[in-house]
């Protein structure tokens, strides 16, 4: 979604499960050149704490990664 802008064309096919965005090579390649990551939303607390101490979502979020092998 960082490279998505407002007004960026993007086909939807349920049918052949296709999630398409319709911007050249070129114009994503300056897109991600631009990009920066954004500020951490929590900075202290225990949210911060998980934020920084967790995987990501698509790994399970968990706090130990060597817990589970």
């Amino acid at each position: 979604l960082a490279l998505v802008n407002e007004g960026d064309s993007i086909t939807i096919d349920a049918h052949q499960l296709l999630l398409q965005l319709n911007v050249g090579g070129d114009e994503l390649g300056r897109r991600r050149k631009a990009w920066k990551p954004p500020a951490p939303r929590y900075t202290t607390g225990v949210l911060a704490k998980f934020a920084k101490m967790s995987s990501s979502a698509s790994k399970g979020a968990i706090t130990d990664e060597n817990l589970f092998g």
